[in-house]
């Protein structure tokens, strides 16, 4: 039997809508392609998965996780080229991966349903494109839960733990700034604030000490002007659960994303 090595957890900043598939945003996403395309050297060796939690699959009442052996796509954006909606990325499902998350989720009283039929959105296949453009490692699907509550997103990834040492890379894919009405210039300063806060909330910390600090997220400065609707910081909840005690660190950091915001994402152990 071949042993493996613990993964690392991974919470990404994934951009806006279909960008590494339009040339004209090359140079401002610079930063975040190589950033995204330097995780696979991260690693202690290639994943027989990955577990994508993307901000972008929101459901009431209970989570759910892909299960098709081929998805296929979710255009889940608009108003972008209409080259955008041809998009294929054809990395392969798992209901392997799917059963194991159900099983180790109902096995700590998560309510947990499997969807045959949901394509990868834009949250799932941009940030892999990138990482993996060759689209040969299987990926699924976690949703997360509408109340969006920081305990309950907490309690998910402390029961994903095990898919660590199971070769399984969990990645968390939102965005440390969201808010599409300040985006621009107005958006500079709360994204500055806030993401100061983010560091102090998760670099050196210890799981208890991170958990203690994210549940208050909302009381941040900036924090609702950051994140009028906390869906796309609600995947960072689940990737510090499934860190257990490892420590964060800052991998990806701009002050002039889209010209004028703060952004980071982190990885931990």
């Amino acid at each position: 039997m071949t042993s493996t090595q613990r993964q690392p957890i991974y919470f990404v900043s994934h951009g806006g809508g279909p960008w590494p598939w339009m040339p004209e945003q090359a140079a401002m996403y610079a930063p975040l392609t190589q950033a995204l395309q330097s995780i696979p050297a991260q690693l202690p060796q290639s994943p027989a998965a990955i577990l994508m939690v993307s901000a972008h699959w929101i459901t009431q009442g209970a989570v759910q996780v892909t299960s098709a052996a081929n998805p296929g796509m979710l255009y889940d954006y608009y108003g972008f080229p209409a080259p955008t909606y041809q998009i294929h990325y054809r990395a392969p499902g798992s209901p392997e991966l799917a059963g194991r998350v159900t099983t180790l989720l109902q096995g700590q009283g998560v309510a947990v349903t499997a969807d045959s039929q949901r394509g990868y959105d834009h949250g799932a296949f941009v940030p892999a494109y990138v990482m993996v453009p060759q689209a040969t490692i299987p990926m699924v699907q976690l949703s997360i839960e509408a109340g969006f509550d920081p305990d309950f997103h907490h309690a998910l990834g402390l029961a994903l733990q095990p898919l660590r040492d199971e070769n399984i890379l969990i990645v968390g894919s939102g965005l440390s700034y969201h808010n599409l009405r300040r985006f621009g210039p107005a958006g500079r300063e709360p994204s500055a604030q806030f993401d100061a806060w983010l560091q102090d909330a998760l670099i050196d910390r210890d799981l208890n000490a991170r958990q203690e600090t994210l549940r208050r997220w909302s009381q941040a400065p900036s924090a609702r002007i950051a994140h009028p609707m906390e869906d796309h910081l609600v995947p960072l909840f689940v990737a510090s659960g499934a860190a257990g005690e490892d420590k964060a660190t800052c991998f990806h950091h701009e002050v002039d994303a889209f010209g004028s915001l703060t952004v980071s994402s982190f990885r931990f152990g």
